[in-house]
């Protein structure tokens, strides 16, 4: 199998190749019973920021949990496990803990508890010879699964927030010379008011699949995430904004009239009340793109392009129809 590891660093143009390394800082909440977990993961995170939060009763995890960030929640005996699977069932019960992955080890378990233990949510269980790069890289694992999976937006399966902030805060770091396009709809609260959240969700959902699929048919390399509701991020090389722009605004155009009753699309708009309180007429759904290019190493910091997006976008919705509208002003 290919290494994939730097395709996108590789296939972006002008890309200097010093990127700032930048150690996170890691909490674990432990329970260790005749099992040293700490001393292992000391040697794995050797260099870098590690807090060990250790625990014997679910209230004293709870009361950790809520005071750190928890990247993860290490179990450890060699003992049957009985109790830390009752234990376990707690965790993934509770809305609060349930999102931070659970890790169980014993030395040599048996098939049922194993079993019990993915049963009940376990995110992975270690057991057997201790091998040390092959658990680290597994709870390595664990947590960049974890991070992930909260950051998916559950409708699009686009990432959200903070991968896209992550993906820029890359580009930055990397010296590379990308764009960043803010897409969003025109008008789509009336439209999901008058037709409703069901409805208004597949539009949502449609637009992501045409954002996407142009992307990375334009550009494999490409990135795109989501937002919230209706907005959209892709970070692309610049050379190629235009073009992605063109076809994400001219198959949203042939495509979402499909998405109204024939009576509004043949007339052309739906009538519905504005967040004035008034009745008002709204014209079929629209696109709007603001883009800002990140050249000559202009921004520094993910929120100098927030600040300049969101003033483009306002201008960019401002046109009748859909459109794009790249900035061509320094940075403010």
């Amino acid at each position: 199998m290919p290494n994939t590891k730097n395709t996108i660093l590789e296939n972006w143009a002008n890309i200097t190749r010093n990127e700032i390394a930048v150690k996170p800082v890691y909490h674990f909440a432990l329970k260790q019973t005749g099992v040293n977990l700490d001393f292992h993961l000391k040697r794995f995170y050797y260099g870098q920021e590690v807090s060990f939060h250790y625990f014997d009763n679910f209230d004293s995890l709870v009361t950790i949990c809520q005071r750190f960030p928890v990247n993860a929640i290490l179990i450890g005996s060699k003992s049957e496990l009985y109790k830390e699977i009752e234990m376990l069932q707690a965790i993934k019960s509770n809305v609060f803990l349930s999102i931070i992955p659970v890790i169980l080890y014993h030395p040599e378990p048996s098939n049922n508890i194993v079993v019990a233990a993915f049963e009940n949510g376990a995110e992975d269980f270690i057991y057997g010879e201790w091998l040390d790069k092959l658990v680290e890289v597994r709870i390595h694992k664990v947590i960049d699964r974890n991070r992930r999976d909260l950051s998916i937006n559950p409708s699009t399966h686009l990432p959200g927030p903070a991968m896209i902030e992550q993906e820029i805060d890359r580009q930055i770091k990397m010296g590379s010379e990308f764009a960043v396009c803010y897409a969003d709809l025109d008008n789509f609260k009336a439209y999901n008011d008058y037709y409703g959240y069901a409805s208004g969700d597949r539009v949502i959902r449609l637009t992501a699949k045409i954002i996407r699929d142009v992307v990375f048919d334009v550009c494999r390399e490409g990135f795109v995430g989501h937002i919230a509701g209706d907005d959209f991020i892709c970070v692309l090389p610049q050379n190629i904004v235009n073009d992605v722009c063109t076809w994400i605004i001219k198959s949203f155009d042939a495509i979402i009239p499909y998405r109204y009753e024939v009576v509004d699309r043949e007339r052309g708009y739906i009538t519905t009340v504005s967040r004035r309180g008034e009745i008002e007429n709204y014209p079929i759904l629209t696109s709007s793109i603001a883009v800002l290019i990140n050249d000559n190493g202009k921004f520094t910091h993910v929120g100098e392009l927030s600040k300049m997006l969101a003033d483009l976008k306002k201008a960019t919705k401002q046109k009748p129809g859909s459109n794009f509208m790249v900035e061509r002003r320094k940075k403010y």
